[in-house]
């Protein structure tokens, strides 16, 4: 039965063909993207998976819904010439504000992970040389192009691996100096445990949040997945951040079969950790960049499956009903829980917030019509409120509890978001990127994080990584 047609891309030639969502022939509780080639054939990917019976069931497809009315540019920078998604720039079709800008400001990395959506680092030489950079100067005209294009989003500065630049403090301090929201580096955390007081120097230049690689709770899921034992140089990463007041983020990128299986222990461990850890964010694999599997045959996790693992291993702490889909990006994108730290017999536990993250991002949101219809809110408001309430949750120390003058004279939205206590709330979250084979233009369409490239244009994050079966990118260094 087809549930949602979409258009996505041949995962050999990269050719625009036609899609579906339709049930598995196999499973009536899984729901996969099937797409035809001309040329290549067809190929069909799990994208929704239901588990569990009742309160530990988790949502089915066709109730997994946010609609919302598109907030296009209102500067496009590229024209639609060939349509989605050949024209990324943004161009005039694009459908959803940037809530986070990254900035990829080098090529090089001090690891060489088996699994690499940005293909850094190489095991021959993971370091390279400083060529690999992105020049001063042109990250200034990046950072100038989004801000102009999209005012004071969050940004994410990236790589590669960004703190093996020695001028990261300088590169921060020019996206603090153009009042971006929120100012967060993502890093593996090598060199903010090895380097004393080098925490302190990004947390002086005006860094508000570290987005911590962290896979798992077992080294045997590292060595597959980042080629070396991590836990102990990335607890000291996070004690670090703590001393110098960084929020910090455990970001783990999960695949079936490896380490599934750990995120409730890694939820529990997040919390452990201290209220410095404001979240824990988790990403199934999406199948581009460097990955030791064939596309087709690599071992997939979906939304649900995130979900149902959480409720699985984590019962006290979570369940299905806490989870509700963006109100930014596409809703297959996305789930988001907001919770408040508490302890229970003595064990740092979590108490649901549905206020808090329903504020942000109700899937029913919006104003009625008067037909008595529900009308959906426009797409500019859930990334305005997305932005708002990211950049003030996953700051650290002092900087949770500053409010701008914009701020604190606005909307009760603002507000809440300023009286919140940030460093009681702890936010538990999960982003599907999509790949050649789970590609769907709907939701390239509604994307709100853009990597910024050395040009000025800005790309749809899954876009910008997306590589075809033979490695070919769809959006190469020169493309």
């Amino acid at each position: 039965m087809t549930l949602r047609r979409t258009q996505s891309l041949c995962p050999v030639c990269l050719r625009r063909i036609e899609a579906s969502y339709v049930q598995s022939v196999t499973d009536a509780r899984t729901v996969v993207l099937r797409k035809t080639c001309p040329d290549h054939g067809t190929f069909s990917v799990p994208v929704w998976r239901e588990s569990g019976e009742g309160a530990a069931a988790t949502p089915p497809f066709v109730s997994w819904s946010r609609p919302k009315n598109p907030s296009y540019p209102a500067n496009p920078r590229t024209p639609i010439r060939d349509g989605c998604p050949y024209d990324c720039g943004l161009c005039p079709a694009h459908a959803q504000h940037t809530c986070t800008g990254l900035f990829e400001v080098t090529k090089r990395c001090d690891m060489a992970c088996p699994v690499c959506y940005a293909q850094a680092g190489s095991v021959s030489n993971p370091l390279r040389g400083e060529s690999e950079d992105i020049p001063l100067d042109v990250i200034a005209m990046q950072m100038d192009t989004l801000k102009g294009a999209s005012g004071p989003c969050n940004v994410q500065i990236s790589g590669g691996e960004p703190t093996v630049r020695d001028d990261l403090p300088q590169i921060i301090g020019m996206a603090r100096q153009r009042g971006f929201g929120l100012v967060q580096v993502n890093t593996n955390g090598l060199r903010l445990a090895r380097q004393q007081g080098y925490a302190r120097s990004l947390r002086d230049a005006g860094l508000d949040s570290i987005y911590l690689q962290w896979d798992g709770v077992r080294e045997s899921s590292f060595m597959t997945l980042r080629g070396r034992e991590c836990l102990e140089f990335k607890r000291r990463a996070v004690r670090n951040c703590a001393d110098a007041g960084l929020g910090v983020v455990l970001v783990a990128t999960v695949v079936r079969g490896v380490n599934e299986g750990e995120l409730g222990d890694l939820l529990r461990l997040a919390l452990e950790l201290g209220p410095a850890v404001r979240g824990l964010h988790i990403q199934p694999a999406a199948f581009f960049g460097r990955y030791p599997w064939q596309l087709e045959e690599a071992p997939r996790l979906t939304l649900p499956d995130v979900m149902a693992a959480l409720v699985n291993q984590a019962p006290e702490l979570v369940s299905p009903s806490h989870m509700h889909p963006p109100g930014c990006e596409n809703e297959l994108c996305s789930f988001s829980a907001v919770y408040r730290r508490v302890r229970r017999n003595g064990q740092p536990g979590l108490e649901w917030l549905p206020d808090a993250g329903q504020s942000c991002c109700n899937s029913s949101e919006g104003a009625p019509h008067t037909s008595g219809a529900t009308v959906p809110p426009p797409a500019e408001e859930g990334a305005r409120k997305a932005k708002q309430f990211v950049a003030m949750h996953w700051k650290g120390g002092e900087a949770a509890g500053e409010t701008s003058t914009a701020e604190s004279g606005a909307d009760g939205f603002s507000r809440f978001l300023a009286q919140a206590g940030a460093e009681q709330r702890f936010t538990l979250s999960s982003m599907a990127f999509q790949d050649a084979l789970s590609l769907d233009l709907d939701r390239v369409r509604g994307c709100c994080i853009h990597v910024v490239r050395p040009d000025g244009r800005m790309i749809p994050f899954c876009l910008h990584n997306l590589t075809a079966s033979n490695g070919t990118r769809l959006y190469g260094e020169e493309s």
